[in-house]
This record gives structure tokens, sequence and C-alpha cells, in this order.
């Protein structure tokens, strides 16, 4: 594509999305209630809260969450609630990062794509205590100033006294291919 004069480039420092990762965990936690389990009548998890922090070439998430155990004992003759808290580091790698980013602008945020859930609880072998399998899951990003090449014409585009209404674009562009766009340039 030829505009019939010179074009310049510039570089634009910006704030972007320089990094992404996601990671599916199942974590198995071990609750010791203060009578032996006889059976296992329920098992859920509450009071989730995390927070995201850069850690080398990922993101930590780092959270804790209530487990809760109703439980049966004494041979299902009586029944009673174990709690626990339980505290956890999880490390998720970033699947993309632009290493043009200026690391001392870094800001880094997780969302919980799959709250912590329970899928199994069960009495131990000893049957001293309930092992819970917990499934949980991430995305994060991280965001910073990077720098971006744009295309200059010394003459602006001849159409400056056009008044342009973009409105607002209500589409997900976290899938789009940049790849795809230079084909069509």
């Amino acid at each position: 594509m030829s505009l019939g004069h010179k074009q310049q480039c510039r570089e634009i420092i910006t704030k972007a999305i320089c990094g992404k990762g996601r990671k599916f965990s199942t974590v198995t936690h071990t609750v010791t209630p203060p009578h032996n389990p006889t059976s296992i009548l329920g098992a859920w998890i509450i009071n989730h809260e995390y927070e995201a922090v850069a850690a080398g070439d990922g993101i930590e998430v780092i959270g804790t969450y209530d487990i809760n155990i109703w439980y049966s004992y004494d041979q299902n003759s009586q029944t009673d609630v174990a709690k626990e808290t339980v505290s956890y580091v999880e490390n998720v790698p970033l699947s993309y990062l632009d290493p043009k980013h200026r690391a001392s602008t870094v800001e880094v945020s997780a969302e919980s794509t799959q709250e912590p859930s329970c899928v199994e609880a069960s009495v131990s072998s000893n049957g001293e205590s309930v092992l819970i399998r917990v499934e949980r899951e991430f995305a994060v990003e991280l965001i910073a100033e990077t720098k971006v090449n744009v295309l200059v014409s010394p003459h602006g585009c001849g159409d400056d006294d056009k008044d342009y209404d973009f409105g607002t674009v209500e589409a997900d562009f976290d899938e789009l291919d940049p790849d795809s766009l230079d084909d069509e340039l």
C-alpha cells in the first residue's frame, strides 16, 4: 500500500497487558477432626481470599480458604463439623510474556476462574482424618509499560476536518490473533 509520501515510524510508550497465564490445579488437604470420623456427610469450601504478586517468570497467587467438613463419628451415632483454614501459594507461569516490557512498572492481577471446590472427601486409611480433594483455577495478567511502533504520515491523513464517531465496540478481543492482522495490511 503506497500513500505517495514518506512514512515515519514512532515509538510510543504505553501500558499494556504484557503477560498472561492460566493454571488449573488439584490439591489434596488432610483435615483431622476432634473425633475419628465414621463417614463424611458433606464438605464445602468458603471464605476464599487471595492476592497476586509478581514472582520470577510467573505470578504467585497467595490465598486462604476455610474447609468445612460435616461428618459422623462414634459409629454414625453423632455428627459434628470440623473447620480448618488452609493457606496456599499457587505459582502460575506466564504462557505469554512481552520481553520488551519495563519491569519497574509491573502490575499484576489474578482472577479465580474456578473457585476452590471440594470434588472428593474420604476418610483416610488410618481412620483418623479426612482427605479433601480440591480443584481451583486462576487466570493472571501482567500489565506494564512497553513500547509500540506506529507509522506516522508527515502530511496527516488529509481528512482532518471530518468528525468520526467510533462508538463503543462490545467485542472480546482476547482470542484475536495478531498474526492474522498482518496478512490483511
